[in-house]
């Protein structure tokens, strides 16, 4: 009898065993998926997909809408379509592991695989691989054609950017980069002509011409061995940099690809640049220089082409219209109307050349702070680069291309084209004579002007204003927002009168939750109407019309349905060409349930009076991703839960979805999560709501340790998938979730002058919510916070001992030496963050010094009786790193326990990738002692000297105490 009943609770035991799942460890992160890159085919019948590896190899996916099935194409990258969706265009990359042996310095770059390019015949269903390819192009709205660069494989210094990240889509327009073979193809016919010594090369949007730049090969230097032994002197001479360099020689053709005809169009020793088509393809400009390669100031002209008419304009810098010591810039492309009858390119202040005689050691290296500047040193010195190559915009009227207007000055901040650059003036903007004040305003009141193409007269629409301006899609109206009024106005081109629209519509049109020292923000404009006819404008939740000449009442479009709802509306640009919205048409719009957080569509027409029809309402987050064909009524999205991994989604009428992919299966094999809505009342009586995580296989006779994460609001979140992830230092949530831990974000809102008494509020009154449940340990709560959440957590340590252990990332202890620091990322002074942004104080530091003491945890820090870590990094670009040495060595005086762990050269978050990975296993040894009593590793019990950096990290478990 003992023998059957051993039997049978050992075959209990195995089968609770294997129905186990396994907790989620730190190896995993590596392998997982995301959805990445995604494109619809214009007809609607092809769908692209990329499924990415958080570090791995990554594989693009066809799907097949007609016949519902996929191909998977592996390292396949930067996909696209062609215009009329017959054939499929992309790259296959090396292999992961050898572009990161290259990065590491493993294998050399000329040893590693070259890219390949993929066409893909959905006609036929053939597929083409073609080795060792540099780049590719496709005209955006033409023929089937396809031009790519050929790597030359017997140059070994060969310059390849394959071992760059994604998206460095102008390396082929690199000025150091060596000329190759063009080859261009007609994907319909399959016919290639090929083009050698190719360094730059533009399509026209419609397909029907290409032009390209040539480059002669430098001639190499031959030596023998002698020389090179014996000549020093030839080294010397070819080296010498006071002698001209001349470029070898450029020449630029236009191929005309409807009848094969190659034109020379211009050729010299110099140097050819920013290639641009108007968008018939009848025009092209571009810049170009004669100077010399090593000349320290190169002075550059624009080529104009009107291959219609036969005209062509060089446009120099003694051009009578050329203010005076100003020059044709190279560092902006010129931009052709959409119409073609106006030249938009760059202009600038001749640069002044660096005295290269000048002996460094004679003269003193200073930056020179004078309170005059309209921008701190820091912001200058981080602007430095861009400004050196800032740029003016001019116009040509490309009907007397010999003539062109000065449009932009110094004084401009910005300069935006109206109508695609139809328009006949353009929309200047200036914050000058006001930007001293952004130190402690974080922005900057601005001047907005209509600038005249032809003369370059400014009309003034509105002066110092606190909010913004936007000009309708044709040009007829500009809409402004008066943050200080919360006001909506229209502003008439042709009448040049101001109407405000939102005076008698009972609604704010600002940030209802706004809880900062400042003027809320708009919700924004949501789309426009044909003709300019009306701007829709969002509140909280609806839609409404404002009529821009004010003949008729503003109307809400989405009939309060949001409102009475909680749903928050807002449109969609399915099209890029397409610039505004048909009254009549049906329309889309995302809803986002601010209650269950629920997403989903409605439909609607904008002259309607009915409630928007819901099509579709979903407990998932991605709706706004909504993609369409731009030819058919197919749809793709991205939808995603806590519980379910991101996938691709396709639809035509969104009541039945295809899911295209299933990333992450191996998810199942581990022990996930579920999430819920929290709702409590705070101590004063606010409402709050919070988002609580259990394990999957969550026992509520069990008693769990409890991490508490927050920042500002954190609710919205509740349908988002966390993939468990080395964080920039956000709490790894689905990892802490996965091993046996309750983690809770609750959302706070903020009463000026209080910011860490408001944080008490909402986060320790959700805490003892949580509290009254059994199955949460009350003694076995920590907390974790980054940046602002790692000053509240600083907050909440100096002023309660009811949390167990506390994690703060990159805190703000000290608000007074904080406030006069510099945020090293922008280089702005930090006043700005406690006067108006998110430190929420108010008050400038003279006004109330009380404020920031009473505000600052450094001046209660004799209190903290919770051990604490804290990440501080010298390279913080937004909190100065003084302030985690501060709390530590307060901390450390008091004889309290504290680690201060400093990634050397990362930055405010952490972006190296092996930091990232290191500090999720300190974390988790950090909770795991204090919260689940596990054996504490050695960088908490001894530490690690200096002595053993990079040898010794300290992970090693031990039983020894902190």
């Amino acid at each position: 009898m003992k023998l059957k009943c051993t039997v049978f609770i050992l075959l209990i035991m195995t089968c609770f065993m294997y129905g186990q799942k396994k907790p989620l460890d730190h190896s995993v992160y590596d392998s997982w998926q995301n959805i990445g890159a995604r494109k619809i085919s214009n007809d609607g019948k092809w769908i692209a997909y990329s499924v990415d590896a958080q570090e791995g190899n990554s594989n693009l996916f066809l799907y097949s809408v007609k016949n519902k099935n996929s191909k998977k194409f592996p390292r396949g990258t930067k996909m696209e379509f062609t215009n009329d969706s017959r054939f499929g265009v992309f790259q296959i990359r090396p292999l992961y592991k050898d572009i990161k042996a290259v990065k590491d310095k493993k294998l050399k770059q000329n040893k590693l695989t070259k890219d390949s390019l993929v066409i893909v015949d959905f006609s036929s269903g053939k597929t083409e691989k073609i080795p060792n390819v540099k780049g590719f192009k496709i005209p955006e709205k033409g023929a089937s054609y396809v031009a790519y660069l050929l790597e030359n494989m017997k140059d070994k210094s060969s310059d390849d950017a394959s071992d760059k990240d994604d998206g460095d889509e102008k390396k082929d327009d690199d000025k150091n980069s060596k000329p190759l073979q063009l080859v261009v193809r007609n994907l319909l016919n399959g016919k290639s002509t090929t083009y050698d010594n190719v360094s730059r090369y533009e399509f026209s949007n419609n397909g029907k011409q290409l032009v390209f730049v040539t480059k002669k090969p430098e001639e190499k230097i031959k030596k023998d061995k002698k020389d090179s032994l014996d000549d020093k002197s030839a080294d010397k001479k070819v080296a010498d940099k006071s002698k001209p360099k001349k470029y070898t020689l450029q020449t630029v053709q236009v191929v005309d690809l409807q009848t094969g005809t190659v034109n020379k169009i211009s050729e010299m020793e110099g140097d050819f640049l920013q290639l641009s088509f108007d968008e018939e393809g009848n025009q092209l400009a571009f810049v170009g220089t004669s100077s010399a390669q090593n000349d320290l100031v190169k002075l550059y002209q624009l080529y104009y082409f009107n291959f219609k008419n036969n005209k062509k304009e060089i446009v120099a810098n003694d051009h009578s219209q050329m203010k005076k010591n100003w020059v044709i810039s190279e560092n902006r492309l010129p931009i052709f109307s959409k119409n073609g009858k106006q030249l938009y390119f760059g202009v600038a202040p001749k640069p002044v050349a660096k005295d290269t005689a000048m002996i460094a050691n004679d003269h003193a290296v200073v930056d020179i702070w004078n309170y005059k500047d309209d921008y701190l040193q820091t912001v200058q010195l981080k602007d430095l680069k861009n400004d050196l190559k800032k740029s003016y915009a001019a116009v040509m009227q490309t009907e007397k291309p010999d003539f062109f207007t000065n449009i932009d000055g110094e004084d401009l901040d910005t300069l935006r084209l109206v109508n695609e650059g139809n328009a006949e003036f353009t929309l200047g903007i200036t914050s000058f004579n006001n930007r001293i004040s952004s130190q402690w305003e974080g922005s900057t009141k601005k001047t907005y002007f209509l600038i005249d193409n032809k003369t370059g007269e400014r009309t003034e629409i509105i002066q110092n204003l606190n909010g913004a301006v936007a000009v309708s899609p044709l040009g007829k109206f500009a809409v402004i927002f008066d943050r200080e009024k919360g006001k909506w106005f229209s502003y008439n081109v042709k009448t040049k009168k101001i109407l405000a629209l939102n005076n008698e519509v009972p609604v704010s049109f600002v940030d209802e939750e706004f809880d900062m020292p400042d003027f809320p923000d708009p919700y924004g404009i949501a789309s426009w109407t044909d003709n300019d006819e009306s701007v829709i404008i969002k509140d909280r939740f609806d839609l409404w019309e404002f009529f821009l000449n004010g003949s008729k009442k503003p109307r809400n479009i989405t009939n309060g349905f949001g409102r009475r709802n909680k749903i928050t509306f807002d449109t969609y640009n399915l099209d890029k060409d397409i610039k505004s919205l048909n009254r009549k048409s049906s329309v889309y719009l995302s809803a986002f349930d601010n209650t269950s957080k629920s997403n989903g569509i409605f439909k609607t027409s904008i002259h309607s009076n009915a409630d928007p029809e819901k099509i579709q309402m979903e407990n998932v987050w991605g709706y706004r991703s909504l993609q369409k064909a731009k030819n058919a009524e197919e749809y793709i999205l991205i939808k995603e839960s806590y519980t379910d991994s991101p996938n691709i989604f396709a639809t035509s009428d969104f009541s039945k979805q295809d899911k295209l992919s299933n990333t992450n299966p191996q998810q199942n094999g581990y022990n996930w999560g579920t999430d819920e809505l929290v709702h409590w009342t705070t101590p004063k009586g606010n409402l709050s709501t919070g988002v609580l995580y259990k394990p999957e296989d969550f026992n509520p006779n069990k008693k769990y340790p409890m991490i508490v994460y927050f920042y500002e609001k954190l609710s919205d979140n509740l349908n988002r998938y966390v993939a468990p992830a080395p964080t920039p230092s956000r709490l790894n949530i689905s990892y802490f979730v996965s091993n046996g831990y309750l983690v809770f974000t609750p959302d706070i809102s903020y009463t000026d002058g209080l910011p860490g008494e408001s944080a008490m509020e909402y986060i320790n009154s959700g805490v003892e919510k949580l509290k009254q449940n059994p199955w949460i340990d009350g003694t076995k709560i920590g907390i974790q916070g980054q940046s602002w959440g790692g000053y509240q957590v600083a907050y909440l340590i100096a002023h309660t001992d009811m949390y167990a252990a506390a994690w703060s990332g990159a805190p703000v202890v000290n608000m007074t030496s904080a406030y006069g620091g510099i945020r090293w990322s922008s280089g702005m002074n930090r006043q700005f963050q406690y006067e108006k942004s998110q430190s929420r104080l108010g008050k400038n530091l003279w006004e109330a010094p009380d404020l920031y003491i009473k505000n600052s945890p450094l001046f209660a820090i004799d209190k903290v009786k919770t051990p604490v870590a804290i990440m501080s990094n010298d390279k913080d670009g937004a909190v100065p790193w003084y302030q985690g040495i501060e709390m530590f060595t307060a901390l450390r005086r008091l004889g309290k326990p504290v680690w201060l762990l400093n990634y050397n050269g990362d930055d405010h978050n952490l972006m190296k990738r092996q930091n990232r990975k290191d500090i999720q296993i300190r974390e988790q040894q950090f909770f795991d002692y204090y919260l689940k009593g596990a054996k504490a590793p050695a960088w908490m019990t001894k530490g690690v000297p200096a002595t053993q950096k990079g040898k010794d990290w300290g992970f090693e478990l031990t039983d020894d105490k902190p």
